[in-house]
C-alpha cells in the first residue's frame, strides 16, 4: 500500500470524520433507546451504512414495520443514489478489486469528496477512493458503536437528533459550493427541488427531483461535449 496515498485520503476524509461521528452518536443512542445493543449498532453500521436510511430503521424495527414497508422504504429513501452514482461510472469502471466495497460505500458524503475527479497524480487514483470510503465509513461505524454504547449508561434525550443529517447534507453542499467553479449543478439541483416540493409536496418530491435534476444536467453534459 502507497502510504502517501493513505495519508492524502485521511486528510480529504477529514471534514466528514466530525459529522460522521456525532451523527452515528446520534443513531447509536436511538438504536439504544429503542432497545438495540452494542452489536445491532456495529452490524447495521458495518453492513447497511446508509445513514439517514440507518435513522429510518430505527423506527421500522421498533414499530415492527413488515419485510414489504421496509424494502420499500428502503428504496424510497435511497434512490437518489440510483441518480448521482452515474456520473462516478467513469472513475469507478476500472477500479478492479477495489470496485465492489466503492460501490457499496458511495455515501452523499463520499460523493461530496470524490466527485470532483481529483486524485493525487503519484499512486494509484482507485486506492485513494478506497481509502476515502474506507475512512468515512470506520468513522460511521465509530460513532455507532460509541452512541450505543453512551445511551446504555447515560440519559439522553433524543429530540431533533434526526435533523443531525440534514445538517450534514447543508455542510457537504456547502464545501462543494466553496471549492467549485461551476455552480450550475447545484443551482440546478436547489431550483429543480424547489420546483418538485411546490408540485408534488414534501411526502412525494424526492423522487421527480432526482429524475429532473438528472434529466436537465444530461442535457447540459451533452451541450458542453458538443461545444468541445
Amino acid at each position: 500500500m502507497n502510504k502517501q496515498i493513505i495519508k492524502k485520503a485521511f486528510v480529504k476524509s477529514l471534514p466528514v470524520m466530525a459529522g460522521y461521528i456525532v451523527l452515528g452518536i446520534g443513531f447509536g443512542i436511538l438504536l439504544q433507546k429503542a432497545g438495540y445493543g452494542v452489536l445491532w449498532a456495529f452490524a447495521m453500521s458495518a453492513f447497511i451504512y446508509a445513514g439517514a436510511m440507518q435513522y429510518v430503521g430505527v423506527r421500522l424495527i421498533s414499530g415492527g414495520a413488515s419485510i414489504l414497508t421496509t424494502a420499500f422504504t428502503t428504496f424510497m429513501v435511497n434512490a437518489r443514489h440510483l441518480f448521482y452514482s452515474i456520473s462516478m461510472i467513469d472513475r469507478y469502471k476500472d477500479a478492479g478489486k477495489y470496485k465492489p466495497y466503492m460501490i457499496f460505500a458511495l455515501t452523499d458524503e463520499t460523493y461530496s469528496l470524490l466527485c470532483d475527479g481529483h486524485a493525487p497524480a503519484e499512486g494509484d487514483p482507485n486506492q485513494y477512493r478506497f481509502f476515502v470510503s474506507l475512512f468515512n465509513q470506520c468513522y460511521w461505524v465509530t460513532g455507532s458503536v460509541l452512541g450505543s454504547l453512551l445511551g446504555a449508561v447515560l440519559p439522553f434525550s433524543t429530540a431533533g437528533i434526526e435533523f443531525s443529517m440534514t445538517a450534514l447534507f447543508i455542510v457537504s453542499f456547502t464545501e462543494q459550493w466553496m471549492t467549485s467553479h461551476d455552480h450550475i449543478p447545484a443551482l440546478t439541483g436547489l431550483l429543480g427541488t424547489m420546483i418538485c416540493l411546490v408540485i408534488f409536496g414534501s411526502e412525494n418530491f424526492l423522487i421527480p427531483a432526482m429524475i429532473l435534476i438528472t434529466i436537465i444536467l444530461t442535457i447540459l453534459r451533452k451541450r458542453e461535449e458538443k461545444a468541445l
